[in-house]
């Protein structure tokens, strides 16, 4: 199982690699290397949110997310998302864009003789905006998992007060929208307070949009084949409840097809891109060359994390491993601050991944303990009986 699934990835990675040498040596080799190993080590969070939306989509749309959706995510997030940003901004037209995207001024400088900001400033200038929309799609995500009433908890201390205040009608989107209210007043300069606030709203609309569509036709499809209680993290969502009578492991999950299915598989896109924001941006730390990161965040990255996602729905770890995604969603929720922090300030990608990996990390070692615990228990009431 794992040749079957991790082989595309480790060919499309020498495929990749090789490119990259032929197109800069030696030098682009290592740079889609490193920015290939960054995305993946970073990005674990994400593919365990992802393994929690795909295992409710038919084998057809886990086939869409594995080869439209690693175009999407390769061509559309790590390429034309780029230029798209540089051509809007910039003032530019896409051939324009392009040019500046290949042509950068001489090094350590953001502008050429004439005065044209480079590429990467461009895009850098805009990351503002990025991070209000970014920041608001993946908090109001954290909140309706965090503010609905599940029997299963993590941060039980936590998680039980924030889900009894759930119970306040629209509550995720009273606190997403106060967070963006006081990230636009506190955080963005004076003259892009306005576009941040846009941004931010763009982010949240896109989430009620995609989430609502796909809870609507899941709810209305017939049982065993579209149902579902939520759209894939939406308010409704009790996936990772599949710890019964003391025992871990996977429960049955009704399978999105049709509508439903298609409606998932944009939200999935959407989220997947909302993780990439902060990782397309933080990759200008280590190039500017947009093939370079296209090859190594894209192909070698974007394909190792889906690879992962069907890694984990296969072998069924969300199961085996109760809090695992809790602990997901609480990562999420640190993302969505730091992309709202990372407005005025300048926060570096790989603490961004630390904290991710810190609270994957903890609820794993939770899981561990939990089940090992009730192991002993079941051992007890044998030797009891």
């Amino acid at each position: 199982m794992i040749a079957r699934i991790f082989g595309p990835s480790l060919v499309v990675t020498l495929i990749a690699m090789a490119i990259a040498y032929l197109y800069l040596g030696w030098t682009g080799l290592a740079l889609c290397a490193i920015l290939g190993v960054l995305e993946v080590s970073l990005s674990f969070d994400n593919a365990v949110i992802n393994a929690t939306i795909l295992e409710r989509m038919s084998a057809f749309w886990q086939r869409m997310f594995l080869t439209v959706g690693v175009l999407i995510a390769v061509f559309g997030m790590r390429l034309l998302f780029p230029l798209l940003i540089v051509w809007v901004t910039g003032n530019l037209n896409p051939v324009e864009a392009l040019d500046l995207a290949m042509n950068p001024p001489p090094e350590d400088q953001t502008h050429f003789a004439d005065g044209q900001p480079s590429y990467e400033t461009i895009l850098t200038d805009a990351h503002p905006q990025i991070a209000a929309f970014g920041g608001m799609f993946l908090l109001l995500l954290f909140l309706n998992f965090v503010l609905t009433e599940r029997r299963m908890t993590w941060l039980t201390w936590l998680e039980r007060p924030l889900a009894t205040l759930g119970k306040l009608d629209q509550l995720a989107v009273v606190l997403a929208a106060g967070a963006l209210v006081l990230a636009a007043e506190y955080l963005a300069p004076d003259e892009i307070r306005a576009t941040v606030l846009i941004a931010g709203i763009l982010g949240m609309i896109t989430y009620l949009t995609v989430d609502g569509l796909s809870a609507l036709f899941m709810s209305d499809a017939p049982e065993g084949t579209e149902g579902g209680d939520d759209a894939g993290g939406g308010e409704g969502s009790d996936a990772g409840e599949r710890t019964q009578s003391g025992r871990a492991g996977p429960t049955p999950v009704t399978v999105a097809t049709g509508k439903a299915g298609f409606f998932l598989f944009l939200y999935l896109e959407v989220l997947d891109a909302s993780f990439s924001f902060d990782g397309v941006i933080g990759a200008f730390a280590i190039t500017s060359d947009p093939i370079i990161i296209a090859l190594g965040l894209g192909f070698i990255g974007a394909m190792f994390v889906r690879s992962i996602t069907i890694y984990l729905v296969r072998k069924g770890t969300l199961g085996e491993y109760r809090y695992l995604e809790h602990g997901a969603h609480w990562a999420i929720g640190a993302l969505a601050v730091i992309l709202l922090i990372s407005i005025e300030v300048e926060i570096n990608e790989v603490i961004t991944g630390l904290v991710g990996v810190a609270f994957i990390g903890a609820s794993l070692a939770s899981s561990i303990h939990a089940n090992r615990r009730d192991a002993r228990a079941r051992q007890d009431n044998r030797v009891g009986v």
